[in-house]
């Protein structure tokens, strides 16, 4: 006779990883549409933006506007499959929160306080994303 072991998660724990998927979401869809509202305004070269001369990543205004509007509409396209509960689009949800720290490094010059309040943004979704362990999700 063999002994099969199969593992039952407590309701509080699905609710927990439910509750952190939910977070994750809603995270994204924030970061997402304030990267295209950044977009936006980086394509009209708005003067909220700083230029600094002598930037080893130095690009154009309208070019990392452009980069962040991309980014921003991805997010959101992605938080959309994360309200869904898909494993692809929490795979895709910590890509795109890579992606999304990374740009906002190389354009700390255009606005630095954003950019780093992006950068510490885009780590907790990345964190809500990766907690829920596999036997945890729903």
């Amino acid at each position: 006779m063999t002994a099969t072991h199969t593992t039952q998660t407590s309701p509080a724990k699905q609710s927990w990883a439910a509750g952190l998927m939910t977070f994750g979401a809603v995270m994204l869809t924030v970061a997402g549409l304030l990267a295209i509202f950044r977009g936006i305004m980086a394509i009209a070269e708005d003067d909220v933006f700083v230029t600094t001369p002598d930037y080893v990543f130095e690009f154009d205004l309208t070019s990392w506007g452009w980069i962040h509007l991309v980014l921003g509409v991805v997010a959101v396209f992605i938080s959309f499959g994360l309200f869904q509960a898909a494993t692809w689009a929490r795979v895709a949800g910590v890509a795109i929160g890579g992606l999304i720290i990374i740009a906002n490094f190389l354009s700390l010059p255009e606005y630095p306080v954003w950019s780093v309040v992006m950068i510490a943004f885009s780590a907790l979704i990345i964190w809500a994303l990766c907690v829920v362990r596999r036997d945890e999700s729903f």
